[in-house]
């Protein structure tokens, strides 16, 4: 399975940072664009890129944050390319949910991704995550990833234009994708110690490994594919909305509860820091200002 799968890392790594460097052109072309309201006297954000390593083993990555934008306060993309072999306590995580026979014995891995957090300036613009990832062991392999909104105010005409724009991308590759994957979202950014969810959800899923590479690969990049058109059709719409004091306090507020969720329950927030990866990298989801009351 080694040598086989030599080719495939190599596919859907290439694709990932081809994902990356479209959203990152995307994001700056939105600053480019945004030359209304409180903020368009600033220079146009541009993101600051950043190599990064993995600790004493194998891979890196790459770190593009982009600060005190007109539009984006905060907005990260990364990708990343690892491999190395998994801690026992890693291991031990992964067997809680996913039977691996051999993991234990040999514990090599490689994993790839994009992953992305955008925390924007404008209250009535929703915050947002994606994330798309392969990984693989000598013993299995699955993809995973997703996207979800993060609206301070919630709009029910944005929510439901997101959640289409997901819709149509699934079930161009299986009708029982979305909403399975919408279940697991609502499943997966709820905060139970707040008993609320996150934001108003989007798709969620992990562990897909169909036996067919091919197909769930394909369904991956979809997945990917789906997140520039919902998430630049609601900026858009809203991105010139005025705002109050009052407003801003609830963005604040917000936030504070989606860096609870991160830093509390996120699959991939443990995983990375547990695996030795760049630290600023896996936290780079943090927003830049937060509230608690």
């Amino acid at each position: 399975m080694t040598e086989m799968f030599d080719a495939r890392k190599d596919q859907a790594a290439t694709w990932f940072r081809s994902l990356r460097d479209q959203i990152v052109a995307a994001f700056e072309a939105l600053e480019d664009s945004q030359t209304t309201g409180p903020f368009a006297d600033l220079p146009p954000g541009r993101f600051e890129v950043t190599e990064t390593t993995r600790g004493d083993d194998g891979g890196g990555g790459i770190m593009s944050v982009m600060r005190g934008g007109r539009l984006f306060e905060k907005v990260g993309v990364n990708w990343s390319a690892v491999h190395g072999t998994l801690a026992p306590r890693a291991v031990a995580a992964m067997a809680a949910r996913k039977d691996i026979p051999g993991m234990a014995e040999d514990p090599r891995f490689w994993a790839s991704g994009i992953s992305l957090v955008a925390h924007m300036r404008n209250p009535h613009t929703p915050a947002v995550h994606m994330n798309t990832r392969m990984f693989w062991t000598p013993h299995a392999w699955w993809f995973g990833g997703g996207s979800d909104l993060n609206p301070c105010i919630e709009v029910a005409e944005d929510t439901a234009f997101f959640h289409n724009v997901l819709k149509d991308h699934c079930d161009k590759h299986d009708t029982t994708y979305y909403p399975r994957f919408k279940e697991w979202a609502d499943e997966y950014f709820y905060v139970p110690h707040r008993g609320r969810a996150r934001g108003v959800g989007g798709i969620f899923y992990d562990d897909l490994c169909t036996g067919d590479w091919a197909k769930d690969f394909a369904f991956t990049q979809d997945v990917g594919r789906a997140f520039l058109p919902a998430f630049t059709g609601v900026t858009e719409k809203n991105r010139d909305a005025t705002w109050t004091e009052a407003d801003k306090e609830k963005q604040l507020i917000h936030r504070g509860l989606y860096a609870e969720y991160n830093l509390v329950y996120d699959r991939g927030t443990k995983f990375g820091l547990e695996t030795g990866h760049n630290a600023d990298a896996v936290l780079m989801s943090l927003p830049p200002e937060a509230k608690w009351t």
